[in-house]
């Protein structure tokens, strides 16, 4: 069923709006850390009622670009020292590596592709894929934000759905929706990024299946309410965040609007280098991407 909603509808809810804020693989600006945002006044009672309020079903012809009013696109490799993680894959926003499959999924690609262009490590790339992102179109603070998602296996192999606050990472903070790695094919993490416990020091969980991950479509989600991140996969509950479960001392800094990023990496320091078994073309498949309100 699609349902698209004009944008200015999501503005009501969220504040839409771009920056130059660096992305959370980049070296830090010089800028001076944000303020932590005001805590906000106590919260009515969940609802758990949700009502739509933006989505991008992927309509299209196969082969078309995805809705240029909703999605933007970060490019290269070197220019962001390997993105932070000594990744491998060159980010285009050719056709190839993201593209409508005509049936209403978005299809982003990781191929072997000599000469791809320049990787951190002063060799060539040899992959290259995407990394769409929707800053100054779509952002949302509070509500539901889920995607209908059957993610590519195999070694070396880092598909993930999340967000950013505009600023400096991770001072604005970081929210991963679903990171999956493929050496480990029956797990998905879901975990925050913010001052004092960023990179391998962020907090979060993994949730473990019984079969492999990539064996079908899942739907990841959280629920994002003023002092509260919960993680959701098919509708479960896996992983709940509040101010107290931070280190001593540590802000929370989610009080503020977020902007969507897909990806699909390859290699880096956790998934590790894909090898001869690993499959390419490999396809991260994006049925749905859908925002809903709290009633």
């Amino acid at each position: 069923m699609k349902h698209p909603i004009p944008l200015w509808v999501l503005c009501l809810l969220a504040a839409c709006g771009g920056g130059g804020a660096a992305t959370p693989d980049a070296a830090p600006s010089p800028a001076p850390a944000p303020s932590p945002s005001p805590t906000p006044p106590p919260a009515p009672a969940p609802s758990n009622r949700w009502t739509l309020v933006w989505s991008d079903e992927f309509d299209g012809p196969a082969g078309a670009a995805p809705n240029p009013s909703h999605w933007s696109y970060d490019l290269g490799n070197r220019e962001s020292g390997g993105w932070g993680n000594n990744e491998l894959q060159y980010y285009t926003d050719s056709r190839r590596n993201s593209q409508l499959d005509g049936n209403g999924v978005l299809l982003i690609r990781a191929e072997r592709q000599a000469q791809a262009g320049p990787c951190w490590n002063g060799t060539m790339c040899e992959f290259t894929s995407a990394r769409l992102l929707s800053r100054g179109k779509v952002a949302v603070r509070y509500g539901k934000v889920e995607a209908r998602i059957q993610v590519p296996g195999g070694k070396g192999i880092w598909p993930a759905f999340w967000s950013l606050g505009d600023g400096r990472w991770p001072d604005v903070g970081e929210i991963d929706i679903m990171e999956f790695v493929g050496k480990e094919p029956n797990a998905v993490y879901g975990t925050v990024h913010g001052p004092g416990y960023s990179g391998a020091n962020g907090l979060g969980k993994e949730r473990r299946m019984g079969q492999p991950v990539p064996d079908a479509f899942h739907v990841f989600a959280i629920v994002k309410r003023p002092n509260e991140i919960e993680w959701f996969l098919d509708g479960e509950s896996f992983f709940k965040i509040t101010p107290a479960s931070l280190p001593a001392g540590a802000a929370w800094v989610f009080e503020r609007d977020y902007f969507l990023i897909m990806n699909l990496a390859v290699g880096g320091h956790w998934p590790g280098s894909p090898d001869a078994s690993t499959p390419f073309p490999a396809t991260m498949k994006v049925d749905y991407v859908r925002i809903y309100k709290e009633d």
